[in-house]
């Protein structure tokens, strides 16, 4: 069987993968951004789609379906995100006389609208949050808010990935909160409607994965804890989840299965469920049709592939899993292409070094010479690790990330190694408020890691040298005095570091290139890269960037504007927001520093704009812009 991929990054490679060991072909497709990454090289048959544009690229129904005719393919392999849950596109692929990888379209219509899932569910038996959805006039909705009570949950009916979400904690802010629902929403989904429902103050994530078959076979492989969280984008996840209790357990996995066989379901899905971290209680949060981010961790505690199980389920054969057995304890972490001391602001750039520890599961998106931009979802790469149990599974996994380099592109793998040694984690008691709740320590000083790089450096600049007499003797001398190394490195700042030959330093990860001259290090899993110069070079630091100066507004990453919510001549407060950007599939507000008269809006809506460019513009003392 030929299968194209209707998807990119680091799960094509994933299909890809099983697809090859199965014995099946592979198809690639690509636009014009993704022409040398790495899946599209693994794939027997690569398909260009064209231009940047997502919508006439890998959210183009015409434009998969002409790629996959003339590729002469059998069938196709979704993926996640895209068009994975969209109804209409696995109604053409079967109208098309091809396989569709994943459940029949009724499935996914059926839990595509979070209004009739909740009605499915309930008719199921499956506990639901109490709420309102039978009306969308917003006095009605606000009625079912006040007679619920305080805080609520808005949340968009349609899509998913934390889009058209909004609390309100007052009577007063709701209206507001869900104008924002709706216009997120639209914008989004092209769907505005919304359900209003009980926020649980306390809330935990937690999700059954799910198997059918076309049979009317249904089994569930466990539980997966997803409650690290920001913006509703999940962040760490791992299987089983811990801390619950077995009445909870069971229920969960029971009323998993039960919702599957309500709607027939034929392939691989995960059903959710929000769990009060104060009572136990869970509730049915909404069902993804597809194969989710998080499935190494339950591969790994199963010992089983669902890339596989979807295959043969797709192809009609029989899925039965009663006799699955689990063992051991599983841990992922999404590596994304963002700076998590900046807000998580997403990061573009080359991965110039990448060193992966070994024994260690690597989903991986990138190698090194890829390019990350601007144009996708941040995510690059998967980390994951299992132990026999818990604690060795996490203690594992702080061990990978301080090993894992990643250079020449910030990512949130300091981050994560910050993460895995909190109380909550350890304990495992976390809920999705954690983030919101806790602050970030600072990152570690450029100076530390420049003590570690210089000891890189001299190491292997020793070893290279070791054939030289007087530098095979190591630390021993035939004289008392020892003269201490000097090394220059130029990272944000100029560092002098001198080493101490008969010393011992703290071992580091890393990569140093002798012929480039040049060091990457990783402390606390942030890497640093730094060049290494001799005595007599000139060095200037490193400019600051930022969108706040006193009489600008700047892009700090490239993206294309999503909203201007201020004109010319408008006062502005500080904190005010002034433009909101998209990038990496996030929207991410620009915001006032100070108070000021906007002088000119130099972008509209739509507009794609680079970094550092400069947005809007403010009136100065002397009345003139800047």
């Amino acid at each position: 069987m030929r299968i194209l991929i209707a998807n990119r990054g680091e799960i094509a490679r994933r299909i890809i993968r099983t697809a090859h060991r199965m014995g099946h072909e592979t198809v690639a497709v690509f636009s014009e951004p993704d022409e040398r990454m790495p899946f599209v090289r693994d794939a027997g048959r690569s398909f260009p789609l064209g231009s940047v544009s997502l919508a006439t690229t890998y959210l183009s129904v015409d434009r998969l379906l002409a790629a996959a005719e003339e590729t002469s393919s059998d069938a196709v392999h979704p993926g996640y995100g895209f068009l994975s849950e969209n109804a209409d596109f696995a109604r053409a692929v079967l109208d098309a006389g091809m396989v569709w990888i994943g459940p029949k379209p009724e499935a996914i219509s059926a839990m595509g609208s979070k209004i009739e899932a909740r009605r499915i569910a309930a008719e199921a038996g499956v506990p639901v949050i109490p709420g309102f959805d039978e009306d969308q006039d917003n006095e009605l909705l606000q009625a079912a808010a006040d007679r619920i009570g305080y805080p609520v949950l808005v949340k968009a009916s349609a899509g998913g990935g934390g889009k058209g979400i909004r609390i309100v904690h007052r009577p007063e802010d709701f209206t507001e909160r869900l104008a924002a629902a709706r216009d997120e929403a639209l914008r989004s989904f092209g769907d505005d409607r919304v359900i209003v429902e009980r926020y649980i103050t306390r809330p935990r994530h937690v999700e059954v994965q799910i198997v059918g078959d076309q049979h009317g076979n249904v089994s569930h492989l466990g539980t997966r804890e997803c409650s690290v969280q920001r913006r509703y984008q999940k962040l760490l996840e791992e299987a089983p989840a811990p801390n619950l209790s077995s009445d909870s357990r069971t229920g969960m996995q029971d009323s998993a299965v039960a919702l599957a066989r309500q709607i027939g379901y034929d392939s691989v899905g995960t059903v959710e469920f929000v769990v009060d971290d104060e009572t136990g209680d869970y509730f049915f949060l909404e069902m993804n049709t597809r194969l989710q981010v998080e499935h190494p961790v339950t591969e790994y505690v199963t010992g089983l592939d669902l890339v596989e199980l979807q295959l043969r389920a797709a192809a009609g054969e029989g899925v039965v899993l009663d006799d699955v057995r689990m063992s051991g304890h599983a841990f992922e972490a999404r590596i994304n292409a963002e700076d998590a001391w900046a807000g998580f602001a997403p990061q573009i750039g080359t991965v110039t070094d990448l060193v992966v520890p070994e024994g260690v599961r690597w989903d991986g998106g990138v190698e090194a010479g890829s390019e990350v931009s601007s144009h996708y979802d941040p995510m690059i790469a998967k980390l994951i690790v299992g132990g026999p149990d818990r604690e060795t599974a996490r203690r594992l996994l702080a061990g990978a990330l301080d090993e894992l380099v990643i250079g020449g592109l910030r990512t949130n793998t300091g981050f994560h190694r910050w993460l895995v040694d909190q109380p909550a984690i350890v304990d495992g008691r976390v809920t999705t408020r954690f983030l919101d709740e806790t602050e970030l320590p600072a990152p570690p000083e450029e100076s530390e890691a420049a003590t570690r790089a210089a000891v890189l450096w001299s190491n292997a600049t020793d070893r290279r040298a070791s054939h030289d007499v007087w530098h095979s003797l190591g630390g021993l001398r035939l004289t008392p005095a020892v003269a201490t190394r000097v090394v220059h490195l130029a990272g944000r700042d100029m560092h002098d570091v001198g080493i101490d030959p008969l010393g011992s330093a703290r071992p580091s990860a890393g990569v140093v290139d002798v012929e480039g001259r040049r060091v990457v290090t990783v402390v606390d899993g942030h890497s640093f890269t730094f060049a290494v110069l001799t005595p007599t070079e000139r060095w200037a630091p490193a400019a600051e960037k930022g969108h706040g100066a006193a009489n600008s507004v700047r892009a700090p990453f490239p993206g294309v504007v999503a909203e201007v919510r201020i004109e010319v001549g408008e006062t502005v407060e500080p904190g005010q927001t002034l433009a909101v950007i998209e990038a990496m599939k996030m929207l991410h507000p620009l915001t006032a520093h100070g108070s000021g008269t906007v002088a000119e809006v130099r972008v509209a809506p739509g507009d794609t704009v680079a970094s550092e460019q400069i947005l809007i513009t403010f009136l100065t003392q002397n009345g003139e812009s800047e």
